[in-house]
């Protein structure tokens, strides 16, 4: 049966602080215009500074008015993480959404974050865990407050490998993107079911963008290298535009009616293309003892714990 798209219109955002990791380029730059040009004030949470002047440059050139400022992020580095979280946060102000984004996909060999792990797992799951664990009281100043997670399609084939997390016994490029995108996913479920048993009043959703056609696939599997011409023509015909890519996320991250816990990607065969609609859930991210095992992992690992961050209601 067809699945039904789903309505992306965005809602008034004035007021609303909107953080986007990875924002200075692919999704995360559409997304952050499609924020800007709905109220939103966005911290475009970038690595490389030099770039992210220069996508903030180009996104006030398409929306004047546009509320737009840079905050120094590297998710491959705890230290960042903590800066970057204690920046927002003596901020003293609440935020709205987060939008974790930005990640990196099939690196050839393996490789180390700053602190040791496996860079696809630290980069794409640990250094986000952090971050939002860091943001708890951010995050809660706001009166809905909503965190996205960035899941893929490799998520499908993605499986736990508990005695191999950080790839050192053996490694696989795409098998260690896929445990990272699985991490994701499970990461946001088991976020909105301790939101909701300790009364966190956050909302967490997950999204995917389908085969949408960004700059990971330049650098993460070809290592830095542009496509060929060939290549670049082949992604042209299979995969879709950022403006549709990003459509999923932007539902999960405004709409009303997502599902708190829910999951978006886009409608088409294979939720490769098209518009957004609930997406399938992968067998591993609905193992729900996993989640709380990933969970623990991650707190050990980082050293963040959301209890110590977050505040719950008295009972």
């Amino acid at each position: 049966m067809p699945r039904t798209a789903l309505d992306t219109t965005v809602p008034n955002l004035a007021g609303r602080l909107a953080v986007v990791t990875g924002a200075n380029s692919g999704l995360g730059f559409g997304l952050t215009g499609r924020l800007a040009e709905a109220g939103a004030e966005v911290v475009m949470a970038v690595r490389n500074r030099a770039k992210g002047e220069d996508a903030r440059e180009r996104l006030l050139a398409q929306h004047p008015s546009a509320q737009l400022r840079l905050l120094d992020l590297d998710l491959a580095s705890l230290e960042s993480v903590r800066a970057a979280a204690q920046t927002l946060l003596d901020d003293d102000r609440g935020i709205d959404i987060l939008i974790n984004n930005a990640g990196i996909m099939a690196v050839p060999e393996r490789r180390e974050t700053a602190d040791g792990f496996e860079l696809q797992f630290g980069s794409n799951h640990l250094g986000p865990f952090a971050f939002t664990g860091l943001l708890l009281p951010a995050l809660q100043r706001a009166d809905a407050p909503r965190v996205v997670s960035t899941s893929s399609l490799a998520a499908n084939a993605g499986r736990w490998q508990w005695d191999n997390l950080n790839a050192e016994k053996k490694y696989s490029a795409w098998g260690a993107y896929g445990l990272s995108k699985l991490a994701n996913l499970a990461f946001a479920r088991e976020l909105q079911r301790r939101s909701d048993l300790e009364g966190w009043g956050i909302t967490s959703t997950a999204a995917h963008p389908g085969g949408t056609k960004t700059n990971l696939q330049s650098t993460g599997p070809r290592d830095g290298k542009a496509p060929t011409a060939g290549q670049e023509k082949r992604y042209s015909l299979i995969m879709q535009g950022v403006d549709v890519g990003i459509l999923p996320s932007l539902y999960a991250a405004t709409s009303p009616e997502a599902t708190p816990g829910g999951y978006y990607g886009p409608k088409g065969f294979l939720e490769v293309r098209g518009e957004p609609a609930p997406a399938r859930l992968p067998r591993g991210a609905r193992d729900a003892t996993a989640a709380v095992m990933l969970w623990d992992i991650s707190e050990q690992l980082t050293g963040v714990r959301y209890d110590e961050h977050a505040k719950t209601p008295s009972r």
